[in-house]
């Protein structure tokens, strides 16, 4: 309450009087895109974070599921064939880790 014992108003600000925020591109994006090397290949490799994860997927590297808001990283191709089937959602250690597995252990 305030000294004339009415209570506080709840009122925000107007938008038109708030700071301008510019456009964060990366955040949108879900982080920068990098290339790497894997199986004799290139890929394209981005992290995905937990906000921006929102389905579960299964990690080719260990066989596990990734749940839910877990950060992660996609993983595609990077000579530019295939499409959104060709992507794969691996668990960031995982991925780090992909050169110590057997041949032909993961991505399947």
């Amino acid at each position: 309450m305030t000294d004339n014992g009415l209570m506080p108003s709840r009122r925000r600000p107007s938008k038109h009087a708030r700071e301008h925020v510019p456009l964060d591109v990366t955040r949108i994006q879900g982080g920068a895109t990098r290339e790497e090397s894997y199986a004799g290949g290139r890929w394209t490799v981005r992290s995905v974070t937990g906000a921006s994860a929102t389905r579960p997927y299964l990690c080719p590297g260990c066989q596990q599921d990734i749940p839910p808001g877990l950060p992660h990283v996609v993983a595609w191709p990077a000579d530019g064939v295939g499409g959104v089937g060709d992507r794969r959602h691996w668990h960031t250690g995982c991925w780090q880790r992909r050169d110590a597995r057997p041949p032909g252990n993961a991505y399947r």
